[in-house]
């Protein structure tokens, strides 16, 4: 099978790993791509924002499937570029992927469908935006509506600094607070069927105890020996399938990965958000503890045969990804210093996001540039290996968090 893997992020390099390690997978291409994934594959260049640019390379390159990775070429219509030459795509239409361009949208659905989630108003003005604030109180949640790569939500006690945020935006989402640890669990969906993922739990916050601005994460872990045993279950039964269901209903089938970012709350279980791709850094986690072969599962998605696809097969090991991010991420990063990787160190992967080869020097190029995933026989081993890791890469001025996965794991050594 010969794939183009859209994309040149750590999610990418992360899916182009998976995706080699699948016996059918033939050829790999990649665009963009980045240094990492070009030892794996053929990059090519291309504009992520430019559906028919990236419809254009799948057919010239006479590819069986296209994966799509981040958020832009999907709400600019790729995937519909793509299917209309008459080539399986995984990843979700122009308007599906509204679930993740519009957080009113994406409320509306859920509305609709019958899914948990907060309580919220859509605002357009400084007037609406205030009454809401003072409807749902602090500590406050402010989601700008559309694409923000992970930095559009504000969740502060500070009512002038949730305003503020506000007013960046012409429309916003503002709602009530979910309390409770938050999870990620991911669904491939066929347009009608839908198979959950094991969950994973990721961390947003830039600075150690979670505190510093959002970012786009900052570092996960999976399994979650915590979680409730039937949270799979009960996100299949309370939230993919009944979103799944609404869209097909809507005539806007979802065919793809839908993301929902979970709040399990002292009322139940609710979503915080919907994303319509892998999200980043739990890919890092959750693609090399996954057994089933990936380039077979992301087929039967794109072409409507996941109802007789076989129940998935994971590791049982851990896996601990840890970000390192550059100076100022996720204000200002800075970008074009020399980065110097270590020798590899088993029981390691390194995922590269954020970098770029110049005169044959590996350089920053992006504020979260790259990731270290650690596995091991437990979540403690894994985490120790994912910390040896990054602590061996050199880029000036770097920084990456020290306590990911690091609670859970002073659990584990209590059992």
């Amino acid at each position: 099978m010969k794939i183009l893997l859209v994309g040149g992020g750590g999610r990418e390099h992360a899916l182009a790993k998976a995706l080699t390690r699948d016996p059918i997978v033939t050829e790999l291409h990649c665009a963009p791509g980045n240094p990492g994934i070009a030892e794996l594959a053929t990059l090519h260049k291309v504009d992520l924002e430019n559906a028919s640019e990236i419809a254009s390379l799948a057919f010239e390159l006479s590819v069986d499937l296209v994966v799509i990775g981040p958020e832009a070429p999907l709400v600019h219509g790729a995937a519909d570029a793509i299917r209309a030459l008459g080539i399986a795509c995984f990843g979700p239409s122009k308007l599906a992927a509204q679930l993740e361009g519009s957080k009113d949208f994406a409320k509306k659905v859920m509305s609709d469908a019958g899914v948990p989630t907060a309580q919220s108003l859509t605002c357009h003005s400084k007037e609406e935006i205030e009454k809401a604030l003072d409807k749902f109180g602090p500590p406050y949640v402010v989601k700008h509506d559309g694409l923000a790569a992970g930095k559009g939500v504000v969740v502060t006690e500070d009512r002038n600094a949730a305003l503020h945020h506000a007013l960046k935006s012409s429309r916003v989402v503002i709602e009530d607070y979910l309390d409770g640890p938050e999870i990620s669990l991911f669904g491939i969906s066929d347009g009608e069927m839908v198979i959950a993922l094991q969950p994973a739990q990721d961390f947003k916050r830039a600075y150690d105890g979670d505190e510093g601005p959002n970012t786009g994460g900052m570092g996960a872990y999976s399994p979650l020996e915590w979680a409730p045993i039937d949270v799979e279950s009960k996100t299949l039964e309370k939230v993919l399938q009944p979103t799944i269901k609404e869209m097909a209903k809507r005539g806007t089938p979802f065919i793809g990965l839908l993301y929902a970012g979970l709040a399990l709350t002292s009322h139940g279980l609710k979503v915080i958000e919907f994303n319509a791709r892998f999200g980043d850094p739990e890919t890092q986690v959750l693609l090399p503890r996954l057994k089933t072969p990936l380039a077979k599962l992301l087929y039967a998605a794109a072409t409507g045969k996941l109802r007789d696809f076989a129940p998935l097969e994971w590791s049982s090991e851990s896996a601990v990804t840890v970000v390192l991010a550059a100076k100022n991420y996720p204000v200002s990063p800075v970008v074009g210093d020399e980065v110097k990787l270590p020798q590899e160190i088993d029981g390691t992967e390194v995922f590269h996001a954020g970098t770029t080869q110049v005169d044959g020097t590996l350089r920053s190029n992006g504020g979260r540039v790259l990731s270290v995933t650690g596995m091991g026989k437990s979540l403690h081993e894994a985490r120790d290996r994912a910390y040896a890791g990054i602590a061996q890469i050199e880029l000036p001025g770097s920084f990456y968090r020290n306590d990911i996965a690091l609670k859970a794991s002073q659990v584990e050594k209590r059992m």
